[in-house]
């Protein structure tokens, strides 16, 4: 039985691995030279750079990957925890440490507004009622119908799904700058804080429970590993080659016609494609489903991403390894970026700095670094070729002015993506940094479903399906397909 995976994402090499250890003959087929999808890594004058994901926050589903080959990920890449997770820079020059014991966290909260550090616990506990629904029971369950959606409303009403992960945040603290700090999540996987459902308040309790890690060398040291892995599992990897159209016949898909007219044969064929792209390129309207149709129809995608990677000929080492560099408004700019798609004169930034932990990104006596900056989709009308070196200069000015002195005469090296790159690189609808946005809308049932409702053999994996983007959603989305599927001794 022979299983096409379309992208080479982490959620379709985590779906082909999965499906090999099954018995399954894989091939899986990606356009770029890189596999990783999004986490793919440049180098540049010496300096490297992780282009995209750079937070392990549930290792263990990494590990279950090797486990299903009798391997251990430990022997292969080496994750190390951070103390702090992240580093919070506000305007004003305060600064935030989160991360570590329960106590220093605790301690952070004390010295900027003493009052909320009961109001954190209470937050704490309500995010591990939210974990041990959600991402426990639920990130790996099925929602392909209606009713798996409708028996779970009870639950998911009695944990305050319906309020934002802001207003969650706001039901237990009251500073402003820590409201800030615990409601900022769902911006690393694509979603407004205003509009996303306060679901995703569960990696509040995901970081304490499982810690944040970072992979020596980096996330193409994994992506490295893995693909190994799938070479000594005997799954067949085709790089630089892009999927043009399924061909349909009796409501299956039965071949991919490759951008060369090649044709590829298989029983059953699962998407890491973003489900847009997937819905309005590959799949011929008239082959799908009324839902899906819908589905397709407006949906809400997440933001866009403007990436500076640089670095500097001096090392800064009071720079944390991840900071959150906020800019002086915070819902207006959500608001400019979300609803408006307005490319506001303000920024916030999230700041990598691998060579806080892991000197072999840089030069000896240098720091790597990317400036990860969100702004609108390319439904902003935004033109990246006038707007893109403007942005560039802003950003290297204000980091210059703060956290980064000197860095007008240290920066070298230093090169963007756009969301004009997302769309022409992976595919990615209106060049969304992560696929459909996470509101409550668009999360579950109302999600692009794992099990296609237009073709019986097509399923889906990865931040446009259940369970959403970051990695842990993404893996648990390959999880949920493998456990769709059949072993070979039973019949598809």
């Amino acid at each position: 039985m022979h299983a096409l995976v379309i992208g080479a994402g982490l959620g379709g090499i985590a779906t082909a691995l999965r499906l090999r250890a099954k018995g399954y003959e894989v091939t899986i087929v990606d356009r770029c030279t890189q596999l990783g999808g999004r986490a793919q890594v440049f180098e540049r004058g010496g300096f490297r750079h992780d282009s995209g994901p750079t937070v392990i926050t549930a290792p263990f589903i990494f590990e279950e990957l090797f486990q299903l080959f009798d391997e251990k990920l430990s022997d292969y890449v080496q994750l190390v925890p951070l103390t702090p997770w992240y580093r919070f820079e506000f305007a004003d020059g305060e600064h935030f440490d989160y991360g570590g014991t329960l106590a220093q966290t605790l301690e952070e909260i004390k010295r900027i507004e003493p009052s909320d550090c009961l109001g954190y616990i209470q937050l704490l506990k309500h995010s591990k009622r939210i974990f041990d629904l959600a991402f426990t029971k639920l990130a790996t369950q099925s929602f392909d119908k209606v009713f798996d959606m409708v028996k779970q409303i009870p639950r998911l009403l009695g944990l305050k799904s319906y309020l934002t992960v802001w207003e969650l945040a706001n039901r237990y603290l009251k500073n402003e700058k820590l409201l800030q700090v615990f409601s900022i999540q769902p911006l690393l996987l694509g979603g407004n804080p205003f509009q996303t459902t306060s679901i995703y308040s569960l990696i509040h309790f995901l970081e304490r429970e499982h810690g944040v890690h970072f992979v020596m060398g980096g996330m193409h040291k994994l992506v490295s590993a893995l693909e190994k892995l799938m070479i000594r599992s005997g799954i067949k990897i085709r790089r630089n080659e892009t999927i043009e159209s399924l061909t349909v016949h009796s409501g299956r898909a039965i071949a991919a016609v490759l951008e060369n007219g090649e044709s590829i044969a298989f029983d059953l064929v699962i998407s890491n494609a973003d489900p847009l792209h997937l819905y309005r390129k590959l799949v011929k309207s008239h082959y799908q489903s009324l839902l899906d149709r819908f589905k397709v129809n407006k949906p809400k995608v997440s933001m866009g991403l403007f990436v500076l990677y640089f670095g500097t000929l001096k090392p800064y080492p009071g720079v944390a390894h991840h900071t959150i560099w906020l800019g002086k408004h915070y819902r207006e700019l959500l608001d400019d970026i979300f609803t408006k798609k307005v490319l506001s004169e303000d920024f916030s930034l999230y700041l990598h700095r691998p060579t806080a932990t892991d000197q072999s990104f840089a030069p000896s006596g240098c720091d790597s670094f990317y400036a990860l900056c969100p702004v609108p989709n390319l439904l902003g009308g935004q033109d990246w070729d006038v707007e893109g070196p403007k942005l560039r200069s802003r950003i290297i000015a204000a980091l210059d002015k703060t956290i980064l002195p000197d860095l007008l005469s240290t920066i070298t090296d230093d090169f963007y993506k756009t969301p004009k790159d997302f769309e022409l690189d992976y595919l990615s609808e209106h060049g969304a940094g992560f696929s459909v946005s996470p509101t409550f809308t668009q999360s579950a049932w109302f999600r692009f479903h794992n099990r296609s409702n237009s073709l019986k053999n097509l399923y889906l994996v990865g931040a446009g399906t259940h369970p959403g983007a970051g990695l842990p959603g993404v893996l648990s989305s390959a999880k949920l397909v493998a456990s769709l599927l059949p072993s070979l001794n039973e019949k598809i």
